[in-house]
């Protein structure tokens, strides 16, 4: 993924590249973010409606895998 939903997470406001800030307000510790980064792996389930509340970015686009669009009728 050429965008990193992560990473752009952490770019935004109120975070400004700061691990440790946006850590605490998810739930999680710095070195959990850090490991996540270097890994580029996607964020653990039971992180992602709290990001979601946090960043203002949805947990669609967090974990398309667990949160699917509906399917339009």
């Amino acid at each position: 993924m050429s965008d990193f939903i992560l990473e752009r997470a952490l770019k935004a406001e109120p975070f400004a590249g700061n691990q440790s800030k946006f850590a605490r307000a998810i739930g999680t510790s710095q070195q959990n973010i850090s490991n996540w980064l270097r890994a580029r792996a996607k964020l653990p389930g039971e992180y992602v409606l709290r990001a979601e509340e946090v960043t203002g970015i949805s947990r669609h686009v967090w974990r398309p895998d667990l949160y699917p669009l509906a399917e339009a009728k």
